[in-house]
């Protein structure tokens, strides 16, 4: 175990990559909204073995599979505090060094495409109330940090801010520089810097996003150690649940994002243990 905060201020620390790409490529069933969660509810055990994959490739941080989980979304609520639970034992189990528990946008709860836009019509009361039982149930689940990611819009940067506040709990907070809530002149900056502002956190940047995002979004980035975890450059398309175009190597990236100031990296969707291996030695 390391002290995530700390190893941050002093080299870089290597991030884990797609759990969904990897259970997938292992031969599970992850097309339905759950995606992941379905294995962990399911079948705990390939979850376990596929964080293990990622520890073996050279991740010291591990993402939890709860994205997808939280009350009032597609998993009956009786169901959710046991898997929230759930997702951070399978990861401590792997072997990992730090266990991130994820914490996903409202629109991954959903399953309609809305996590890349942030369109939830939803107010900032609102917005605060869909998140804060799942933030503390998982902040009382054993995790070392929660990981707030691929959050879309400013709004819901401010929400979770907001909750961090009556947590103690440190967390990293990573944004969809991809999505069209961020499209106004200098709102991912604005929402990096509200992210960076909040007690405990840690580390803020971007994930979900095409590998070319990345060093723009970082430009006018606060003074906290950076987190990077893009996609590999296909394009998603929510409406038909594909990828297309090429992959692009994470490693070649690494160095250059690290020179800006990143400080914990891996990937995001469609990354797999080579990808993270390959950055693990770019890194070192």
């Amino acid at each position: 175990m390391i002290d995530l905060a700390t190893a941050l201020t002093e080299r870089p620390v290597i991030l884990d990559g797609g759990l969904g790409t990897l259970l997938e490529a292992r031969g599970n069933d992850v097309t339905s909204d759950l995606w992941s969660a379905r294995v962990l509810r399911d079948d705990p055990d390939e979850v376990r073995t596929a964080h293990a994959e990622f520890v073996a490739a050279g991740a010291e941080v591990v993402i939890t599979a709860s994205y997808q989980i939280g009350f009032a979304g597609r998993i009956p609520d009786a169901e959710v505090e046991a898997l929230l639970r759930r997702s951070v034992t399978v990861a401590r189990d792997a072997g990992a060094a730090v266990v991130a528990a994820s914490v996903g946008p409202v629109g991954a709860l959903r399953a309609d495409g809305s996590e890349y836009t942030g369109a939830y019509g939803l107010s900032l009361a609102e917005l605060r109330e869909a998140h804060r039982r799942r933030l503390h149930v998982l902040a009382d689940a054993g995790a070392d940090v929660l990981a707030i990611e691929t959050i879309p819009s400013p709004l819901e940067v401010e929400a979770l801010a907001l909750e961090l506040a009556a947590l103690d709990m440190p967390a990293f907070v990573s944004l969809s520089a991809d999505s069209t809530g961020f499209a106004g002149r200098g709102a991912l900056a604005v929402a990096l810097r509200e992210a960076a502002s909040a007690p405990g956190v840690v580390a803020v940047g971007v994930n979900c996003c095409a590998p070319a995002s990345v060093l723009p979004a970082l430009e006018d980035a606060p003074g906290l150690p950076l987190v990077v975890y893009p996609n590999t450059g296909e394009t998603w398309e929510a409406a038909t649940r594909t990828w297309h175009g090429g992959a692009a190597p994470l490693a070649d990236d690494a160095p250059a994002w690290i020179a800006a100031g990143a400080r914990l990296v891996g990937g995001c969707c469609r990354s797999t243990p080579a990808d993270i291996a390959a950055i693990a030695a770019a890194v070192r």
